[in-house]
């Protein structure tokens, strides 16, 4: 005799393979007699003329396959910018984006991330593979570094020079290379390192280390600091270069909205800070329980998998003292890894979109907070 959860299992399975066939058809019927019912009715509808919207803000749509880092040259009017490929790409701006032109310039045999020009035009890079490049204006490539204290740089990130040549640039992680940079997240410890390289005399140092993620770096006005994101801080900090603080290190910004990267200053008393991840409840969790972590590094490890932790990205702007005063976001613009404003424009880049994207800031005016 059989169980009697055996019989009802059995019975179940039974019923439900008898009436599921027509269940769907049931189902479908239904919708093919509504749209027909639809179409018949009397009320018309037509395309709206979509094209009177104007032109699409995306330049290089599928040729600029993630420009993490935008750096403007005013006196040839050419962006720059590196792209997934190891191209270093150059882009003539125009006010209609349709007829910006995108070429190749120089490629670096690795992933060009942050990008800086001095003012004789050369380009510094860095590359998170060769550590720190310079490109001269005529396109000539040299390797500048790539260690420090006798430690190989793991992954060079951001970059900046001042006035006088000296150039300030991050290693994300000395520990991790670009392509498993998830695993320094998930292990949670500081292997970021902010560096300077003097070229009078070809000297690398270290000037502050343990830093959790170093990414994006820029100078202030008066060059009398730097600038740089601590990225799975959600923080940045600023390294005295001139005064009675000099050599020493504080925060610039605090408990930020996202995950900071690049950042810009734009002439005009404001610095953009790209933010390719919210600091959502998710990445909260996962920040908060090194068991998470752990987890995730064992499925990142074995199925190449993460959970989404993000639900959205853009830009913050803060003030010359730090204090948020405003920002564009979108959910559609996760992993925007740098924001430079150029003119009435703001350009963001990314490390996974195939495009340089284009706000007209008239249109779209940031709403500055009173102080």
């Amino acid at each position: 005799m059989a169980k009697l959860t055996e019989l009802n299992a059995n019975t179940t399975g039974t019923a439900y393979y008898s009436w599921a066939p027509g269940l769907v058809s049931f189902t479908m019927g239904t919708i093919a007699l509504a749209m027909l019912v639809v179409q018949l009715d009397t009320f018309e509808t037509v395309a709206y003329p979509m094209h009177e919207l104007g032109e699409s803000m995306l330049i290089g749509n599928g040729q600029l396959i993630g420009a993490e880092d935008i750096v403007y040259e005013p006196k040839s009017g050419v962006v720059y910018t590196g792209c997934h490929d190891g191209w270093i790409k150059r882009v003539t701006l125009n006010d209609s984006v349709a007829d910006s032109v995108v070429e190749n310039w120089v490629h670096t045999g690795g992933r060009p991330l942050g990008l800086a020009i001095d003012q004789f035009g050369d380009v510094f890079v860095a590359d998170a593979y060769k550590g720190l490049l310079k490109v001269s204006k005529d396109g000539q490539l040299e390797v500048l570094t790539n260690k420090a204290e006798g430690m190989k740089i793991g992954l060079s990130d951001g970059v900046v020079v001042a006035k006088n040549g000296m150039v300030y640039f991050t290693d994300a992680t000395y520990k991790c290379s670009y392509r498993d940079a998830m695993n320094d997240l998930l292990e949670g410890r500081p292997h970021g390192r902010l560096l300077s390289y003097d070229p009078s005399t070809k000297q690398t140092k270290v000037i502050v280390r343990d830093l959790y993620f170093a990414n994006g770096v820029e100078l202030s006005p008066e060059e009398d600091f730097v600038i740089f994101c601590e990225t799975f801080m959600m923080r940045c900090h600023r390294y005295y270069l001139q005064g009675d603080k000099k050599g020493s290190v504080d925060v610039f910004a605090n408990n930020l909205p996202g995950l900071p990267d690049n950042v810009r200053y734009d002439g005009d008393g404001h610095y953009w800070i790209a933010q390719p991840w919210d600091y959502s409840a998710y990445f909260k969790y996962t920040q908060g329980y090194p068991f998470v972590r752990k987890f995730f590094a064992f499925t990142l490890k074995h199925l190449h998998k993460m959970p989404h932790l993000t639900k959205f990205g853009g830009v913050l702007v803060l003030d010359l003292k730090g204090k948020p005063v405003g920002g564009y976001y979108d959910k559609e613009w996760e992993m925007t890894s740098c924001g430079t404003k150029i003119g009435n424009y703001l350009y963001l880049g990314s490390v996974s979109k195939p495009y340089i994207l284009r706000i007209d800031l008239l249109q779209n005016p940031l709403t500055v907070a009173a102080s």
